[in-house]
């Protein structure tokens, strides 16, 4: 089954393209079946290539999900037109009253402000607190997985020296969680951050388990006991060149800032960069949709229960 987008989203093309299997609403509006409901929050600054990268996962299962984007209305985009925000996108008072199967909330190159320095965080915070209620599960990525871990928790971020920026060796912790289910012992994860949470903080909360951990790049898959929020650190939807224009970015803007690890061959930036962590990214999301999302989430969404932290 295909992931079910808007007829003339951009996404549609590039994923025609790659012979991603999608199906329009126009279409969709024939099947009988109670599709998932899955809504992005979206926000990256670059939020088409965002859309196209986590609709590239999300339709790499048997189910059909049914896809709503979801931005701040207490931010401006600057790097999105508008024409496109006001197509696709919808914001939190349009759809507070909707339940919804999962949830998942994208990174934020935001991570060297404090959280409540952010422009948008309380009503990010609202929305956090809101898919308690109204979400069965919700997937926290990057920076939302440090914002997660501090509202949910009260674990804080640590600034790091450096940017931690590469590809990453990743050991897997619990071999039996049903998101890690079919995970070889260790799999590379791309990350880009400057700020990091640490291990003994997951570890003083009960309600929290560690899946997954790098030596080098530390906490990466933290989740909570009921199994219905998800953290991870890492960027598993990056494409191929993801990090390579990040780098060329920043390194345009003047930033003294480091190679990627382990990304481009012989750290010759010149070279195309490796792309070793496609399968495992697949894998991640397709077993949250399957595993933690379909074989949970009740059929009448109703009937949902709030998380029990």
């Amino acid at each position: 089954m295909p992931i079910n987008i808007p007829d003339d989203l951009p996404a549609t093309e590039v994923l025609a393209k790659e012979n991603i299997f999608y199906m329009t609403h126009s279409t969709a509006e024939h099947q009988d079946i109670r599709p998932l409901k899955i809504v992005i929050l979206n926000l990256m600054p670059k939020k088409i290539e965002t859309e196209t990268q986590f609709l590239r996962l999300l339709s790499n299962t048997p189910l059909q999900v049914d896809i709503e984007l979801l931005q701040m209305k207490s931010h401006v985009s600057k790097n999105t037109p508008p024409s496109h925000l006001h197509r696709f996108y919808s914001t939190f008072d349009e759809i507070r009253e909707n339940r919804y199967d999962g949830l998942i909330i994208t990174g934020a190159p935001v991570e060297k402000m404090e959280f409540e320095e952010v422009d948008y965080w309380p009503e990010l915070c609202e929305i956090m607190d809101w898919s308690l209620t109204n979400v069965y599960s919700v997937f926290h990525i990057c920076w939302a997985a440090q914002a997660g871990l501090y509202h949910h928790f009260g674990i804080p971020k640590y600034p790091l020296e450096h940017k931690m920026s590469g590809l990453f060796r990743h050991k897997v912790l619990d071999p039996y969680h049903p998101l890690l289910r079919g995970f070889d012992d260790d799999f590379t994860v791309p990350h880009s951050r400057y700020t990091e949470v640490r291990r003994e903080d997951i570890e003083k909360v009960e309600g929290l388990e560690l899946l997954s951990y790098s030596k080098q790049s530390g906490v990466h898959i933290v989740a909570d006991k009921s199994q219905r929020l998800f953290f991870s650190t890492g960027h598993s939807e990056y494409d191929r060149f993801t990090l390579r224009n990040e780098y060329f970015r920043d390194i345009d803007k003047g930033l003294d800032i480091h190679i990627p690890y382990n990304y481009f061959p012989l750290n010759d930036v010149g070279q195309p960069p490796h792309f070793n962590w496609r399968s495992h990214a697949n894998l991640l999301f397709s077993n949250w949709l399957n595993y933690c999302v379909y074989q949970q989430t009740p059929y009448d969404l109703a009937e949902l229960e709030p998380v029990v932290r």
